[in-house]
């Protein structure tokens, strides 16, 4: 579920990149989570 979420994420900040929109600060903020969240799955699978 959070790998979909995280491909959503990075679509939509492409989609934003292409489009060049005036929402540009909302689509850093997209990709900030898709990082946040990859990290996040990284850190846990490295404890299990």
């Amino acid at each position: 579920m959070l790998e979909t979420i995280v491909v959503v994420l990075v679509i939509l900040w492409l989609l934003g990149m292409v489009t060049s929109t005036t929402m540009g600060g909302l689509v850093h903020i997209l990709l900030v989570l898709a990082i946040v969240v990859i990290l996040v799955r990284v850190i846990q699978g490295r404890r299990l």
